[in-house]
């Protein structure tokens, strides 16, 4: 089993002082913590910083880009990344959600000081402030054309924006609870969203309607993710004729994280359940790796990996474990995951 490593989140500000300083520890599991610094000794002609370990850890590497630390006793290593850039004018609180359009030259973001904001990509420069939505705004996304925003907030509403001249062009009301997280069908004529409520619908953009209630959970769907299904899987018939507003829902599932601790799949078109997965504790995300495999994370940090092809419904069997220890992103520590790969055999209909 490897052997985290941590690190000061701010490690490559706080060494490119003379004599600054960064913490950093090894965590053997089962034994003592073991705990140590990095002290920059000068800046070189390169303008890569010389830098030295306390004793018990050796500085095996430097750039400007990232460092690699090892601990020689627990025979553990590491390399911290870090971040490229950093946009901190552009929110004030937590980040909620953020995402990148097609092309790679905008982002939106939302916050927990109720702003959602589309800025330029390349600098963090802002370019739109998208006021509309009541309380906090939970999740927002760009449709594939890079011109246009899908947001979700705790009002209950679901809104779509202009990207370019920040106007709202739709509001989608039904929802009874905060909405969680949204998905969006192909190009764009029908997108999902799921609630606090329980539920999850279908919605048509050009006519600001409700679809139809795909699923009625009783229990708050906390994320959703739409996925063209592999030929080999079931997805069962509509009971009626789908509207003829429904645009490329044939062929695909949905997925929803629930907080009761189940995973849930169903047809998008047809409404019939594919599979229901019980995990370890609340699922918070979802989402589809292609057209049979999925990824799920829990509230206890599992992510689970399931395999939706078998033809024969059968009990759930743990294939492997892996610990990933010692993640790093943009400097920031994420805690230790418990990635469970399962093989989910299904009943076909």
């Amino acid at each position: 089993m490897a052997v985290p490593l941590r690190i000061q989140s701010d490690w490559a500000q706080a060494l490119r002082k003379d004599e600054g300083e960064a913490w950093l520890s090894c965590h053997p599991p089962g034994k003592p913590t073991l705990y140590g610094s990095l002290t920059c000794q000068g800046i070189g002609l390169d303008g890569i910083p010389e830098v030295t370990a306390s004793e018990g850890f050796i500085v095996n590497e430097i750039n400007k880009k990232s460092i690699h630390i090892s601990c020689p006793k627990e025979n553990a290593s590491s390399k911290f990344l870090a971040p490229y850039t950093t946009f901190s004018r552009i929110h004030t609180k937590s980040i909620t959600c953020l995402d990148i359009s097609s092309g790679g030259g905008l982002g939106v973001s939302s916050s927990t000081d109720g702003s959602m904001k589309i800025w330029q990509a390349s600098n963090g420069e802002l370019r739109r402030v998208l006021e509309g939505h009541v309380f906090d705004v939970n999740c927002c996304r760009f449709f594939p054309s890079g011109l246009v925003v899908l947001s979700g907030g705790m009002d209950a509403q679901l809104k779509i924006w202009s990207a370019e001249d920040a106007s709202c062009v739709v509001t989608f009301k039904g929802h009874k609870g905060g909405i969680l997280d949204t998905a969006i069908v192909d190009r764009g004529k029908n997108v999902v969203s799921g609630s606090r409520d329980g539920t999850a619908r279908l919605w048509d953009c050009g006519r600001s309607a409700c679809l139809g209630v795909i699923a009625d959970c009783g229990s708050s769907i906390n994320g959703v993710a739409v996925g063209t299904a592999d030929n080999s899987i079931n997805l069962g018939s509509p009971e009626q004729m789908p509207s003829e507003r429904e645009v490329g829902t044939e062929s695909k599932m949905l997925l929803l994280a629930r907080e009761d601790k189940k995973l849930q799949c169903l047809g998008l078109q047809s409404r019939q359940p594919v599979f229901l997965f019980i995990g370890s504790d609340a699922f918070n995300c979802c989402s589809f790796l292609s057209g049979f495999l999925l990824l799920a994370g829990t509230q206890d940090g599992n992510i689970y990996q399931l395999d939706v092809r078998s033809p024969r419904f059968s009990s759930v069997n743990c294939l492997i474990v892996l610990i990933i220890p010692g993640i790093t992103l943009k400097g920031n520590l994420i805690h230790t995951v418990m990635i469970v790969m399962i093989a989910l055999e299904i009943k076909l209909k």
